[in-house]
């Protein structure tokens, strides 16, 4: 089939273009690189500089191939980032999202796929949350992931257009990035692969689900077949980690006892989510290959190697 990914050159969207390409699907990659690397977009993908709110650009990509399902993974922010920057938000993860969308409808795509997140649940008192949990989003950017997931539905009602919408627990592993607002699994590792301290936001007693992204992205390419019904998927574990744990699994790996301080949680923040995986285990036959341990072993081994921490 032939395939896009918009957001193709970050860290999730780039695992799963490898898993696509893998797959022999023929896979054309759009990504302004505003945060993702042309070095991560797979040797064998095309590569298509440009941003999704770009209304001509999108008319020149699909003008020119004839796509059988879009995945739309291109984003900003993240929740703290989110706070301070609302308008930025929205502007790509709304108006960028309507843009693809339209473009979906009018050329007759199949399925659009949706990078969603754990955060429109926001905090969550006990148990797991499933697909039919309240959404109670406690930042921007988990107000926006709810509301994209909104539009979606609609066009499927109104268009019929086929959509799945993946809510990704903390995804976790090679590739993603050193800023502030990236994932604390990548933040650790390359604190120890280098020498530095932690620092911990918070009390570390909050806790997240996190998920290899090979497995996210595995159940991202279960979710673009045909008979997989339009709707909401969680892709998670199961289980529960708190990042006091995380950071002591970590310091183990690395054979390393580092400074570690702790500063106040960040607006935005949310302090316990762990997902239910039921419904992408039974609908999409998936389910999450990898154990934690070897997972966050890969990981930091894979940061340790690196010049660009």
């Amino acid at each position: 089939m032939n395939i896009l990914v918009t957001g193709g050159a970050g860290f999730i969207g780039s695992h799963l273009v490898d898993t696509l390409v893998e797959a022999g699907h023929d896979v054309t990659v759009l990504d302004d690189l505003s945060s993702g690397r042309k070095e991560y977009v797979n040797q064998a993908a095309r590569f298509c500089q440009g941003d999704v709110r770009d209304t001509e650009a999108l008319d020149r990509l699909f003008a020119g191939t004839a796509f059988d399902v879009v995945f739309h993974g291109a984003d900003k922010t993240q929740a703290p980032c989110s706070m301070l920057h609302p308008r930025e938000e929205a502007d790509v993860s709304i108006l960028g999202l309507i843009n693809v969308l339209e473009h979906c409808r009018r050329h007759d795509v199949k399925k659009i796929l949706l990078s969603s997140s754990a955060a429109v649940y926001g905090n969550q008192e006990k148990g797991l949350a499933d697909e039919t949990a309240p959404v109670q989003p406690q930042s921007f950017y988990g107000l926006t992931k709810a509301a994209a997931e909104a539009y979606a539905a609609l066009y499927h009602r109104m268009y019929g257009l086929p959509y799945a919408v993946l809510r990704y627990a903390n995804v976790y592993g090679e590739r993603q990035g050193s800023g502030t607002e990236d994932g604390v699994v990548s933040l650790f590792s390359r604190a120890l692969a280098a020498g530095n301290p932690m620092t911990i936001y918070g009390d570390g007693n909050q806790s997240r689900d996190f998920i290899y992204v090979r497995d996210a992205a595995s159940a991202s390419m279960a979710a673009m077949a045909a008979d997989v019904p339009s709707g909401i998927y969680n892709i998670s574990t199961k289980i529960e980690t708190t990042i006091n744990a995380l950071k002591e699994i970590l310091m183990y790996f690395a054979q390393i006892r580092t400074e570690v301080t702790y500063e106040e949680a960040k607006s935005g923040d949310i302090y316990r989510s762990v997902l239910d995986n039921g419904k992408a285990v039974q609908t999409l036959n998936w389910r999450p290959k990898t154990k934690l341990l070897p997972g966050l072993m890969t990981t930091f081994s894979y940061f340790l190697g690196r010049d660009e921490l």
